[in-house]
């Protein structure tokens, strides 16, 4: 399989990748269990990465960074990577367990509330029936200790899990990746409120708004006490950052 490549939007190394490379790829770490992470970015995460160097480290490190959200992906096309599509969370979770029912793989759920990950599982085994989950975690509203850590890393590597999709929201998702990697034997993907769609417990855009490149209006429309700040802040932000980078026709190709 041939190394990845891509470039940076607004700081953060964001890889080019079809929606084939993306599995494969996944597919490649997890059948070995090699312990790697992979982050969705969209707007809030490379803006947030430009601001915050302790995210960008994590951004960085990261084994695999896909475009999550139209203008993400938008930037890519412009930078020289013509056939960029956004590769966002939602749908490569449940392209993967696709993929994972047909290969005999596990997946192991780490996030949302207890009734989420009980209505997701249900969802997941309708959808694919021969799909293989080998256990799933709640974590509470607040820090673990150690040694709760060290069991939720020993369940997680005791279940044989090839994968393990992790929904806590960004940054925390991603912090929590980049501080297990090296002691969870598994491909960690962050894949933000993809739990809540697929368990029916928060309403996803319709397909239209999400090839627009709208689904952040929608979840702004949803969420508008817990979203405006953000979605007035970054966008601005990115759309300002994004100019200044095309205009100075800075980016970093990497392979």
């Amino acid at each position: 399989m041939k190394p990845l490549s891509g470039s940076k939007v607004l700081g953060a190394f964001i890889h080019a990748v079809t929606w084939d490379e993306a599995i494969a790829s996944i597919h490649k770490w997890g059948a070995s269990r090699e312990s790697r992470y992979v982050c969705i970015c969209n707007v809030h995460s490379v803006v947030s990465a430009r601001s915050n160097r302790d995210f960008e480290r994590v951004i960085q490190e990261a084994d695999m960074t896909t475009p999550d959200g139209a203008p993400v992906a938008w930037m890519l096309r412009r930078l020289g990577f013509r056939d960029q599509q956004r590769i966002n969370g939602p749908d490569l979770m449940l392209r993967y367990c696709e993929h994972a029912a047909s290969t005999g793989e596990s997946v192991f759920l780490y996030g949302g509330r207890p009734e989420t990950l009980s209505l997701l599982q249900r969802r997941l085994k309708q959808d694919f029936p021969s799909l293989q989950i080998a256990g799933s975690y709640s974590p509470p509203f607040r820090a673990l200790t150690e040694k709760e850590d060290q069991d939720v890393v020993d369940q997680i590597n005791a279940s044989g899990a090839n994968t393990v999709w992790v929904s806590l929201g960004c940054p925390k998702q991603e912090q929590w990746m980049a501080d297990h990697r090296g002691r969870i034997q598994a491909v960690m993907v962050g894949v933000g409120a993809a739990f809540d769609y697929h368990a029916g417990t928060l309403s996803r855009a319709p397909g239209w708004m999400q090839r627009n490149g709208l689904e952040w209006f929608h979840r702004l429309c949803s969420e508008p006490s817990r979203l405006w700040k953000r979605y007035l802040l970054t966008n601005t932000l990115f759309i300002g950052l994004a100019a200044a980078q095309l205009l100075s026709g800075t980016e970093s190709n990497r392979d």
